[in-house]
């Protein structure tokens, strides 16, 4: 018998391709209990979330992963090409790479925490359905362990890697939590929504939502449960907020010192962030002269995001280190030959 995973991921199959393979919850269910009937195999684990599909699988040493290949096409009924698109790694290759996934060392965004969970219930399902025995249960288990100590014992998973991300860190210095901010994103595209989004996941809980065109206002809002606010009115709005989010794309100047001026004795002075993702940028630069104002630009958000990126990408050769310490301890014949 031997261990191998298989495989694809966003690096291998573009997303056209990686919703083809996807799985719901009880999608994973029905695949993990029809792994069990395929060819060859003895125990299996299904892991499916919105970059990745794998199957970790005991297998028979004879044309094992081809027939593993084989039988998930079926399944998908997929007749693309492909070549390239599937990844496979055998024995001690396979329990690493579920080591680096569960440490988020092989997510889109390095040292991300929400995989973690996911391959916990990915095993979870597949252990209730009695798909796994002594060398998946051993293994699993071994890989928590090393997602633990990455956890603990390096700094991959410190520092925010995206503007969205960088913009709440900066948002949480200055509040010291945002349980219960009050939100104001000035424009409706994307990047105005991934703040948004990421705001909300720190606890704000009043967003709102301004653009010239204002049935885009409305659309966002609905998306993020936020409430719209027509663009001729949004400078009153001021008085409320804590943290303002602008990415209008206009040509000039959207928030002017006037603005800010109007409402700082009805604020009674309190803090105010103001976070400008545009360009041409929207917030005239001489707003962050008013002294309880917090003002930043793309610029320095991408520089922040960059240098966290830089300092999780140095942390990997000690992840890995740990990876083969924990590996070299598992001593199953199927991993470790």
């Amino acid at each position: 018998m031997k261990l191998v995973c298989l495989g694809l991921n966003h690096e291998t199959a573009p997303v056209e391709v990686r919703e083809k393979f996807a799985l719901s919850e009880a999608g994973v269910e029905r695949e993990v209990a029809g792994l069990l009937g395929a060819r060859g195999v003895e125990e299996g684990v299904v892991l499916s979330t919105c970059n990745r599909t794998e199957y970790y699988a005991v297998v028979g040493e004879d044309g094992g992963e081809q027939d593993l290949e084989n039988w998930v096409c079926e399944q998908r009924g997929f007749l693309g090409d492909r070549a390239g698109l599937f990844y496979v790694h055998e024995a001690r290759g396979a329990a690493e790479h579920l080591c680096r996934v569960a440490s988020g060392m092989n997510s889109m965004v390095l040292g991300e925490t929400e995989i973690f969970g996911q391959v916990k219930q990915a095993y979870r399902k597949a252990h209730e359905g009695g798909a796994t025995k002594g060398v998946l249960n051993q293994l699993f288990q071994r890989a928590f362990g090393v997602g633990k100590r990455v956890r603990t014992q390096t700094a991959i998973q410190e520092g925010a890697t995206s503007v969205a991300g960088a913009s709440v860190e900066l948002a949480e210095k200055v509040f010291g939590r945002l349980k219960g901010s009050s939100v104001m994103v000035i424009g409706a595209g994307e990047m105005s929504r991934q703040t948004a989004r990421a705001l909300q996941s720190r606890g704000a809980t009043s967003v709102m939502v301004t653009n010239r065109s204002f049935d885009k206002a409305v659309d966002l809002a609905n998306e993020i449960d936020g409430r719209a606010i027509p663009f001729s009115g949004w400078e009153v709005e001021l008085e409320h907020l804590d943290v303002v989010i602008a990415a209008t794309g206009a040509p000039h100047f959207v928030v002017k010192p006037g603005h800010v001026e109007a409402v700082r004795r009805k604020r009674k002075f309190r803090p105010l962030i103001m976070v400008d993702i545009a360009v041409p940028r929207d917030i005239d630069p001489e707003v962050g002269e008013i002294e309880e104002v917090y003002l930043y630009d793309i610029d320095t958000l991408q520089e922040m995001a960059d240098e966290a990126r830089r300092r999780r990408e140095e942390q990997l050769k000690i992840c890995e280190e740990i990876i083969r310490e924990e590996i070299d301890k598992a001593r199953l014949p199927a991993v470790n030959g």
